[in-house]
């Protein structure tokens, strides 16, 4: 129902006449930067998040099933991945704000006057969402790795391949589509974020998140609310682009790993 509300608000105006003009203003300038920075941002946070959390992932997996380190790791995975928002938000600025713990310590104590600035833009951004990104990764590519068959291995061994040779030959190709959709629902989730967005920068526009919650709630330029609809569809496009290419891939997937 909340989705079939956005489609037809999307086309209506405020007087609740049929109108393509919510749909035109999304070739704003203003709007095209943040269509463009959320692509940049969920990327970036998609790709490392990827990388850094298969690696964990994969020397998780290398630990006994029922050892005290992978619960440890799953357990605080699975807390992390969900702690966002604002108790993420004020985490990092009581920590790296302007007025935060690390920069007050260092100008006090050191007399080091620290510009911190960056972290209510682009770059303090990516690392705020890494901080739920890269556990998201453990939680979602763990059982893909735990799929790989130790028979495998062993018969390339056998064989006279090398470890590179493995990973290069066997254990990478069968878990490509698996880290692809990995990767794809880490976008998917950075590209929705908005809680923690708000918290960190609410004055703020350069996100089609903040753009959307400006467009409903500025008391500054009225009338925007079904243009709101329209930036929130373009986002259920893309979101429902990037699901079904991670439900493909994740039907490749299990072909070997299922």
């Amino acid at each position: 129902m909340p989705t079939g509300v956005v489609v037809v608000q999307a086309f209506l105006s405020d007087a609740g006449l049929p109108t393509l003009d919510n749909l035109r203003a999304l070739g704003g300038g203003d709007i095209l930067r943040a269509l463009l920075n959320s692509v940049v941002l969920s990327a970036v946070t998609a790709l490392l998040g990827a990388v850094f959390g298969a690696v964990v992932a994969y020397a998780v997996s290398t630990a006994s099933p029922d050892g005290a380190l992978r619960r440890v790791v799953s357990a605080a995975s699975g807390v992390l991945a969900q702690f966002g928002g604002v108790m993420l938000a004020f985490a990092w600025i009581a920590t790296l704000g302007l007025s935060g713990l690390v920069p007050t310590f260092l100008r006090d104590h050191l007399g080091a006057d620290v510009d911190t600035s960056w972290l209510y833009g682009l770059r303090g951004f990516v690392l705020v969402y890494l901080y739920f990104q890269i556990p998201l990764m453990v939680i979602v590519f763990l059982p893909s790795i735990d799929g790989l068959r130790p028979q495998w291995r062993e018969a390339a061994e056998s064989l006279g391949g090398s470890t590179w040779q493995y990973w290069r030959h066997v254990a990478g190709p069968v878990l490509a589509p698996a880290f692809a959709s990995s990767a794809l629902l880490l976008f998917a989730n950075a590209l929705s974020a908005y809680a923690t967005a708000a918290a960190l920068n609410a004055q703020s526009t350069f996100i089609l998140p903040l753009q959307i919650g400006n467009a409903i709630g500025s008391e500054v330029v009225l009338g925007r609310q079904n243009v709101a609809k329209a930036l929130a569809l373009e986002m259920v496009v893309l979101v429902a682009v990037i699901m079904t290419a991670y439900a493909w891939l994740q039907r490749r997937a299990e072909r070997w790993l299922g």
